[in-house]
């Protein structure tokens, strides 16, 4: 049974309490004793002492743009969101020619980093692409897919720039 926000439940461990929010996966219920606790919907551990109808939209509008941007990333060209390292925040990328007569070009390091993120973003496209090609053969995707991951291992001098590590690029792994 569906419960709405101010049904009475009792947990074999945490005792009387009344449900507070619904979400997709959990019941957040507030507990006498224990306080506020998120409990999975998956498993029926919630004794019905009195149950509230549940409001027709039980989603709410925050869990809904979730669900929405990551099924958009997942099925189309949009860029996910990738964060610069925080002590490159603020900073920016000078470029120093050898010749004293030129001047420096300098350019703030997260406009940089972005197009880096759009290069990775468009290689992984083309990843795709290659890989769906119904006019490719099977030996021509593995030889263009060796090609990209050589380019991804030309691209991690750029891997400082990352903050969280499942954002970086990765080449060929090593065979020993």
């Amino acid at each position: 049974m569906e419960l709405g926000i101010g049904s009475r439940v009792k947990h074999a461990t945490y005792g009387d309490g009344v449900v507070v929010n619904v979400k997709s996966n959990y019941y957040s219920v507030t507990f006498i004793h224990e306080g506020r606790k998120d409990i999975s919907r998956e498993h029926n551990v919630l004794e019905i002492i009195e149950a509230v109808e549940p409001q027709e939209d039980m989603i709410s509008n925050a869990e809904l743009e979730r669900t929405l941007i990551g099924i958009l990333q997942r099925w189309t060209e949009m860029p996910e969101h990738v964060s610069l390292g925080a002590k490159w925040t603020g900073g920016k990328m000078i470029l120093q020619p050898g010749d004293p007569n030129m001047s420096n070009k300098e350019m703030p390091i997260d406009t940089f980093f972005h197009k880096i993120v759009m290069l990775r973003d468009r290689l992984r496209v083309m990843e795709q692409r290659i890989n769906a090609h119904d006019k490719l053969s099977d030996e021509d995707k593995v030889n263009m897919q060796q090609y990209i991951t050589k380019i991804y291992g030309s691209l991690t001098s750029f891997n400082v720039l990352f903050k969280f590590p499942h954002d970086q690029f990765v080449g060929e792994k090593s065979k020993d």
